[in-house]
């Protein structure tokens, strides 16, 4: 049946179903099923309907008033739970008014415009074009507010519903008009053109069009074939529309003119463009609040707020505001949410409150700016902050909408463009770090090379990172905000220790005890191609074999033909293979635990276990006897029912090839030892360590061998548990007792003193500890909060590097998997704490809810401090944090600022703005401490609105 037979079809059953009124379960059940296929089907260029979730809300009642059921609409689930005690009636006619933003639209070329502040799942709900033509049958109403599905991404199967499109500022020239229109991202410059032409009453051919972002002619745009997307054009940004006689001319203003005019060419026209609000093709549940998060009413969105010309914007950007010391209330504007912009409203509040920060913005900081640092903003990053400060700073209690703000950030960090949720502290970090580099003092930084310390004293050391640090980095957050680390590395081979001085912009403390132990594995390879080599990895506390082997090959890159093979070792043998994979880890002994590499065994492979001895004496007398001693090696060995001396040897030899002496005149060192690769292993090398052997047999084996070049001397252990001399059966064949991953062919190797200045074994020897503890952290009773300081005892605690960060031993002249320790050194006047409160893996994500108990005054760091000469008492005192609620895949930031001038606490949440008591400072969703150096000398501190000379409050200790 073709398409034509098919449509009136469904108009004829749609009609029956106008005709008899549905019963709710049937309603339900069809909405059901049509998403399901719409979930599988959709693909770009469909479209779909937004629909208030009120009204959504409301008819989802009514089909499921007859039972407690989870309704799966196709794009995500609703649990109901029990049934009310009266029945839901059956919803009247669709409204979605409380969409509209009706004083916009009057002024916008398009006839409906959203509010501005919309969240999906929250104020709305998108359905397929047949859910929507389903229900708008049966209910009526509107107004029709179709979106259509767009392509996100390289792949055809990464599709967004592009929910707010571009909203554009059409301004002409030469004649003085300017517009605003609504236009995809996905449409041509032909398609903004002709928009442009329709709305101004112009010809087409007399018309060109420039990127205008921040009134600078960026480029213009004549690629008639290239999508908004591609030209980088975002949201809000201003379109110049210039008609001329002649677009090719050369006049004044003619399309051909410099780019360059208005100082443009100092800025970068290829910065990243903001991207649109989209939705993901979902029916979402939307952002959970909690206790104190509620959301800015979209009426509060004022249609001067939302169509402020970026022009008024620019104005006051070199304005130097008047600070008031008398007056209304400063520093209670809230910030508009336009959109899932909660994190960076809550991180901006705590930055505009900081009073070093606050002071400096309200003065005039545009001398400071770096226009030519290849490695800032050019300034507009620092200007756009500098200007957002000054009006949250206004008198008053109004809201403020970051929107240039936001154009700015998504310009230079397109990962915070869209309108998606994001992380408050990682934008901190990239708001710290690009306000430094468009307000960096140095304008040419030299090259310094750092100095290891070298045994000079510590304060030394420090000062002169501190001053190299300096001399190429010296800004307001400098001063403000950075710190310095003392970071200590110790090699685990040579002992070498590395002492360095990194400076810090905040500290990021981990919430919890370590759930993993610390575990230092001994790798042994079979092919020769690396010495013995201590790996440190992390296992579940109550972890199991298999998860040691899994940490542990990662690791040490075990390739797909290899394998590990994990052994206990007692006595300098291998007492037994450790090959249950369900084997608790706590079973196995600390001290007694090696790994070799080996490749996978086939059928016709055993296993050679090489157990090194050496004479030692016997007792009081002068007898000396062959001991073992070391760790033993192991080997697979090729076997098909005979075996040679021969191959036994070259199979040692290869695997000894790392410990061999780079000259045997030098002393064994570590340091020296010459990983030669396998293939040097030669028949001369084992025929020479054959005539040694023979040599040693005929005398007795009991003198001490002249030759330098004398090789080892091996004696099997046959199956009736006899000593079978390998260098006196030469060439001959013979039988090996039969074995398996379980068990192996016990070889022994008599070592003399002269083949010590052939081979240096000392690496044999050094078994490091299975299990590392560091100082033990405080123990804490079952609800009892975590502190603070715990978390900072956790932070510095001596650690191993992850395998993945090798340090490059400078004496051992290899990566090595250092221990490292951090300490501080210096403190900032602003100290940022980060709490990890979210934690990623392979398979999972989560969110810790640890309440952490954080002192709100006299924070107390003089005893973490590593620089004793500092005798200051180090303390500090809470006026800001961060707070994140819910869980990760929908959750809401506020922020809690103190003002200094009132010494009371303001709850910031979006646009609205309460005070709180002090007690309601902590809770479980602090995320981002901002603390401020306290000075017994000092008066209290001004979040910007007096000058210095005017401070006058003592700060308060309790």
């Amino acid at each position: 049946m073709d398409c034509m037979t098919m449509a009136p079809d469904r108009e004829r059953e749609r009609e029956r179903e106008r005709e008899r009124e549905l019963t709710p379960e049937e309603e339900r059940t069809l909405i059901r099923d049509i998403c399901a296929a719409a979930e599988v089907q959709t693909k770009e260029g469909d479209t779909f309907y937004l629909i208030t979730s009120r009204w959504w809300q409301s008819w989802l009642d009514f089909v499921n008033q007859d039972m407690n059921v989870t309704v799966s609409n196709g794009y995500g689930s609703h649990n109901y739970g029990s049934p009310c005690s009266s029945s839901p009636k059956r919803p009247f006619a669709i409204d979605n008014s409380d969409l509209i933003n009706d004083a916009t639209s009057e002024i916008s070329n398009v006839d409906i415009e959203l509010h501005e502040t919309l969240v999906e799942g929250r104020d709305y709900i998108l359905l397929p074009q047949e859910v929507w033509d389903r229900l708008h049958g049966w209910y009526g109403g509107g107004p029709t507010l179709p979106r259509k599905t767009i392509n996100s991404g390289l792949s055809q199967t990464d599709l967004s519903i592009e929910v707010y499109p571009l909203r554009l500022q059409l301004l002409l020239t030469p004649k003085r008009g300017q517009a605003i229109i609504r236009i995809s991202k996905k449409e041509t410059v032909r398609e903004l053109h002709r928009k442009a032409c329709e709305v101004f009453d112009l010809i087409l051919d007399n018309v060109c069009i420039w990127d205008y972002y921040g009134h600078q002619k960026h480029d213009l745009m004549n690629d008639m074939e290239k999508t908004l997307d591609d030209a980088n054009i975002q949201m809000d940004q201003d379109i110049l529309v210039e008609v001329l006689g002649d677009c090719n001319g050369t006049t004044d203003g003619g399309c051909m003119s410099s780019v360059q005019e208005n100082g443009s060419n100092e800025r970068d026209s290829g910065s990243l463009a903001a991207e649109p609000c989209r939705s993901s093709i979902s029916v979402a549940e939307g952002l959970s609040t909690s206790k104190n998060v509620s959301r800015s009413c979209s009426s509060e969105i004022s249609q001067s707020q939302l169509l402020t010309s970026p022009s008024s914007e620019l104005d006051t950007v070199h304005a130097t505001s008047t600070v008031a010391t008398r007056g209304p209330p400063v520093g209670l504007n809230g910030l508009l949410n336009l959109g899932n912009t909660c994190f960076m409203n809550s991180a901006i509040q705590c930055l505009v409150h900081t009073p070093e920060l606050a002071r400096y913005f309200r003065e005039d900081y545009h001398k400071e700016i770096n226009w030519k640092n290849p490695l800032g903003m050019v300034g507009e990053l620092a200007m756009a902050f500098g200007d957002l400060l000054r009006k949250l700073w206004g008198p008053g209690r109004t809201s403020v909408s970051p929107r240039p703000f936001k154009a700015k950030l998504a310009r230079f960090a397109p990962q915070f463009s869209g309108y998606n949720q994001h992380d408050s502290q990682e934008l901190l970090a990239f708001l710290l770090d690009g306000l430094h580099e468009d307000l960096n003092r140095v304008k040419h930084r030299p090259y310094i090379k750092s100095k290891d310390a070298d045994g000079r004293p510590d304060e030394e050391v420090a000062d002169e990172y501190w001053a190299n640090h300096i001399a190429r980095n010296n800004s307001i957050i400098v001063d403000v905000c950075q710190g310095q680390y003392k970071s200590t590395l110790v090699c685990p081979v040579c002992r070498k220790v590395s002492v360095t001085f990194d400076p810090f912009m905040y500290l990021s403390l981990p919430l919890q005890s370590p759930s993993a132990n610390s575990m230092t594995i001994l790798v042994f390879t079979s092919d020769g191609s690396a010495l013995p080599t201590p790996c440190t990895v992390n296992v579940p506390k109550q972890g199991r074999c298999k998860d040691l082997i899994q940490v542990l090959s990662n690791a040490c890159s075990v390739k797909g033909g290899e394998k590990l093979i994990l052994a206990e070792i007692r006595d300098h043998k291998i007492h037994q293979f450790v090959e249950d994979p369900m084997l608790p880890l706590s079973n196995i002994k600390d001290e007694h635990l090696v790994a070799y590499k080996v490749p996978k065994l086939d059928k016709k492979s055993i296993l050679l276990q090489f157990v090194h001895r050496r004479e030692e004496p016997e007792g009081i007398g002068s007898i000396k006897v062959w001991k073992p001693y070391g760790m033993p090696l192991l080997a697979p060995f090729s076997y098909d029912g005979a075996a040679r001396s021969a191959d036994i040897q070259r199979t040692l030899l290869t695997m000894l090839i790392p410990m061999l002496q780079s000259e045997k005149s030098q002393p064994a060192s570590l340091s020296n030892s010459c990983p030669r690769m396998a293939s040097h292993a030669t028949d001369q090398d084992i025929s020479m360590n054959e005539e040694c052997a023979e040599s040693d047999h005929k005398d007795g084996g009991n003198h001490e061998r002249e030759e330098a070049d004398c090789h080892l001397f091996l004696e099997l252990v046959d199956e009736n548990n006899q000593l079978i001399d390998l260098s006196t059966v030469e060439e001959k064949s013979f039988k090996l007792l039969s074995s398996s991953s379980s068990s192996s062919i016990l070889v022994f190797i008599n070592w003399y003193q002269k083949d010590f200045q052939n081979y240096d074994t000392r690496r044999l020897e050094i078994l490091p500890e299975v299990y590392k503890y560091g100082p033990p952290l405080p123990k804490r009773s079952r609800g009892e909060p975590l502190s603070l300081y715990t978390c900072l005892d956790a932070f510095l605690r001596e650690e191993p590097l992850v395998p993945e960060d090798m340090w490059f031993c400078p004496k051992c002249k290899e990566q090595r998997q250092a221990s490292k320790k951090l300490d501080l050194w210096r403190l900032p006047e602003v100290l940022v704490i980060h709490l990890k409160r979210f934690s990623f893996s392979r398979s999972t994500k989560q969110k810790l809810e640890t309440f952490v108990n954080f002192p709100i005054h006299d924070l107390d760091l003089t005893d973490y401090l590593a620089n004793k000469s500092n005798s200051q008492r180090q303390t500090y005192e809470l006026y800001a944090l961060s707070n994140h609620y819910g869980s990760m895949a929908s959750g809401h930031y506020t922020a809690h600022i103190k003002l200094f001038e009132e010494n009371r606490w303001y709850n910031f949440d979006d646009s609205h703005v309460s005070p709180i008591n002090e007690e309601e400072v902590k809770s479980a969703a602090a995320y981002v401490l901002f603390y401020r150096r306290v000075r017994g000398d000092n008066p209290s501190p001004s979040n910007g609105a007096q000058s210095c000379a005017n401070q006058s409050h003592s700060l308060c200790h309790r």
